[in-house]
């Protein structure tokens, strides 16, 4: 996963990214270090508040044309 990645690029805290999400810090830093998954409906939240694709929080490239 490229959450704490993307998150970082767009200079924003743990504690930041959590409160938007409406989830606790820990859950953020669980699902960045790879002991957890989000769940699909927190992905969409994630890319919507992070301005990303889901494929770009999964690590995934974009389909070629």
């Amino acid at each position: 996963m490229e959450i704490k990645k993307i998150r970082v690029s767009r200079g924003m805290r743990q504690y930041e990214l959590a409160a938007r999400m409406g989830v606790k810090q820990a859950s953020v830093s669980a699902w960045e270090s790879g002991a957890a998954m989000p769940s699909a409906a927190n992905l969409i939240k994630l890319a919507d508040i992070l301005d990303c694709t889901v494929d770009a929080l999964l690590g995934r490239a974009p389909a070629s044309a």
